[in-house]
């Protein structure tokens, strides 16, 4: 392999783009999870933000993503984004890149006229999009950008994140896996990540707090001002997530 195909400790080469048009649904979330994930592989990552309204996942200090104003005017800034595509073109190791609710149609539709993704990958890098869907009121929308993603992508990179915190991800009796969308794209989704719904005054309470506090797994494990069995609960949380992941094969 070349090194453009792989990194120098072993992990290939990848470009990980979360997106979702509906804000507040845990994309911040995901990306964090995702850097830590590869992190733990003892790869080099790259967190690279470019919301520019909520710039949530450059406020994790130890995750230290680059905030990069990919949008300017509500059109994409061809020069930032431009830049961004030559850092994982020339970069080694695995990007993580965070978007915002308002730059999905412009950045999604700028990828794709400019074939962005087959891009990366004669560079060398896997691509995958990371899309969210969520339980409750913004379920339909969520599935909705789901299918806006799984609908123009030409590859099978889509992988799908149910997150409970707002509810089951369920209608009708029927699972996420018996919904026409995930029947309908099938062939274009990697697999999906359950973001598993817990007991709110527990499990929620202390995942909330490690969110609002802008912490890693890692960094609340060892912080004094979580409990022992806080620590614990997180812990659980972190390897459920990360053997989801690793269930994927994409590092």
């Amino acid at each position: 392999m070349t090194n453009q195909e792989i990194s120098t400790n072993g992990t290939q080469a990848s470009v990980h783009i979360v997106l979702q048009g509906k804000g507040g649904v845990g994309k911040s979330f995901v990306s964090a999870i995702l850097a830590q994930y590869f992190r733990t592989k003892a790869a080099r990552v790259h967190c690279l933000d470019t919301d520019p309204v909520n710039a949530t996942f450059a406020q994790y200090r130890m995750l230290e993503a680059e905030h990069m104003k990919v949008l300017r005017r509500g059109t994409v800034n061809e020069k930032q984004f431009d830049m961004l595509v030559e850092k994982v073109c020339q970069g080694d190791g695995v990007f993580i890149v965070d978007t915002g609710a308002t730059t999905f149609v412009p950045l999604w539709n700028y990828i794709l006229e400019n074939e962005i993704l087959a891009f990366f990958r004669s560079h060398g890098r896997n691509v995958f999009v990371h899309s969210v869907v969520t339980g409750g009121q913004a379920m339909s929308d969520t599935l909705n950008g789901l299918e806006r993603l799984a609908q123009t992508t030409s590859e099978k990179n889509v992988i799908v994140w149910l997150n409970e915190y707002f509810g089951e991800v369920s209608k009708d009796g029927k699972t996420f896996e018996e919904f026409k969308v995930a029947e309908e794209y099938a062939p274009k989704l990697v697999g999906a990540v359950v973001i598993r719904e817990r007991n709110p005054h527990t499990y929620g309470d202390d995942v909330r707090q490690m969110l609002e506090r802008r912490l890693t797994f890692d960094e609340a494990i060892r912080n004094a001002d979580f409990s022992l069995v806080s620590k614990q609960r997180l812990a659980i949380v972190q390897r459920e997530l990360f053997e989801q992941l690793d269930q994927l094969a994409i590092g």
